[in-house]
């Protein structure tokens, strides 16, 4: 029997996207044995309803630049070509059509995985899933007994990787610029140019 492929999906707003992101992606890759990662670029999570973000045409185009030295990472647009409210239970059920011979592992962090009870459709999510790929943080407030007894079988979807603890955020990252701080340590050079050139997050010359 041919074996199925394994599919890493990544959803995020990527309000920038920063190394962090990179960093998680390529350890999924390869710890979680993904053939892909599929980045989910999502316009406006249901989650963050007051959060300003810059426009969708400016996110996909840092995102293409951060991708595009990997040939095993892949931009869908599963969540921008669908209108709200966006939800992560109908992405995975959307690619999965799409995909029929995989095996999709949706990555999230620990802090998305304390929170996932929260979520909507948080069943139907793991239903969806054959695995959820998280990055676990020693100070992300997760237990996993309280979990697994709101979403019964949440510990056996579980597979937890393993990346450095760097502290980057996309909320840091655009105070840094808005506030002339150093911020190019953060992004790869393509993107760190990309917001130069059109001067977003409050960016300004010199």
């Amino acid at each position: 029997m041919e074996r199925l492929s394994r599919l890493g999906i990544f959803g995020g707003t990527f309000d920038p996207p920063h190394l962090g992101h990179l960093i998680l992606a390529t350890e999924a890759l390869d710890q979680l044995k993904l053939e892909r990662v599929l980045w989910v670029l999502t316009p406006d999570p249901p989650h963050k309803p007051d959060q300003l973000r810059r426009s969708v045409d400016d996110r996909l185009a840092m995102l293409h630049i951060l991708i595009s030295d990997f040939p095993q990472f892949a931009l869908s647009r599963v969540d921008i070509d669908r209108p709200p409210p966006i939800y992560a239970v109908d992405s995975v059920r959307l690619l999965a059509q799409e995909h029929p011979q995989a095996e999709l592992v949706y990555l999230i962090g620990g802090d998305s995985l304390r929170d996932l009870p929260t979520w909507h459709d948080p069943v139907g999510l793991l239903h969806a899933a054959a695995a959820l790929g998280v990055m676990r943080r020693p100070d992300d407030g997760v237990d996993l007994v309280i979990l697994e007894e709101r979403l019964p079988g949440l510990g056996a979807k579980i597979q937890c990787i393993d990346a450095p603890l760097l502290e980057i955020s996309s909320s840091e990252i655009r105070r840094r610029i808005h506030a002339g701080r150093p911020f190019r340590h953060y992004l790869p050079v393509g993107v760190y140019f990309l917001i130069r050139e059109r001067q977003l997050y409050g960016y300004k010359n010199g």
